[in-house]
């Protein structure tokens, strides 16, 4: 006798996207304990049959998670450089968090930590698996956006994104015609929606930074991997202002390629030729 309610599940593929909503919404039943195969049939199932199939469904997707991420960290783990013994501690943190990573961008993502971590560990902490682990691959690719237009300045390690400058002197702001000295980020790939996102997710610093005040004719080194701009400011009173990743955004960028951005480079040329010089 079974325990109601019980919904029978079609035999449907959920990566059909010409399948109705609805259809989609009943494939949610898999998870549930509410699809017949060859050994369980869920119309003759009690509640606690039903439920005790939900975790045996979730316990094998799981494993399944966990072991692919393992296999990917062992074809990208080195096999000439000696390894270290991890923590107990975070290995237990990092499976209970990586088992529920199911789709294969993220895991490899994860995987790349594990791998990581074998050849030098202390790189990722366990806050920071916590943060990757609520990402969504939406939040993942704006991150990846993020850090093809981040750079450093000077010999600071930390990346930050550099979202303009400002010119501070009121008199010479008063004597020339308004003009807008933020770089576009939105042309870009990165709204400033996108901005709130990364700062909510624990990513970047919920306010913007502004360095000191610029000497005149000082050199300021702005490079990433691919590239080294310096400029000079023409006169004195000019800040820059940036965004910058916070600790665990520090340890999280590590995880993405670093990919070259040059309309961005150029936009930044243009914008910062009124008030300073490149060389």
């Amino acid at each position: 006798m079974t325990d109601k309610p019980y919904v029978p599940v079609q035999a449907l593929h959920i990566q059909d996207k010409a399948i109705s909503a609805r259809q989609k919404t009943l494939l949610i039943g898999r998870h549930l304990g509410l699809a017949s195969d060859h050994h369980y049939q869920a119309s003759e199932a009690s509640l606690s049959e039903r439920s005790a199939k939900r975790q045996q469904l979730l316990e094998e997707q799981y494993q399944q998670n966990l072991e692919t991420i393992y296999k990917i960290s062992l074809s990208i783990t080195p096999s000439d450089v000696t390894g270290s013994e991890l923590d107990s501690d975070w290995t237990m943190q990092f499976l209970q968090l990586a088992k529920q990573i199911s789709h294969s961008k993220m895991q490899e993502l994860w995987a790349r930590i594990l791998a990581s971590e074998v050849v030098k560990p202390g790189q990722f902490s366990i806050r920071s698996l916590q943060v990757l682990q609520q990402l969504t691959q939406r939040e993942a690719i704006i991150l990846e956006r993020a850090k093809s237009l981040s750079g450093n300045l000077d010999n600071d390690p930390h990346l930050i994104l550099l979202s303009g400058y400002r010119n501070t002197s009121g008199l010479r702001q008063y004597w020339r015609k308004p003009v807008n000295t933020g770089l576009p980020l939105s042309q870009f790939g990165l709204p400033y929606s996108a901005i709130l996102t990364l700062q909510e997710a624990g990513i970047l610093h919920k306010s913007e930074f502004e360095t000191g005040l610029l000497a005149p004719k000082q050199v300021i080194s702005w490079h990433n991997q691919q590239e080294l701009l310096q400029l000079r400011p023409k006169y004195a009173k000019l800040v820059l202002t940036y965004y910058r990743f916070t600790p665990i955004g520090d340890e999280l960028v590590q995880l993405i390629g670093s990919r070259h951005d040059s309309p961005y480079w150029q936009a930044m040329r243009a914008l910062f030729a009124r008030d300073f010089q490149w060389r």
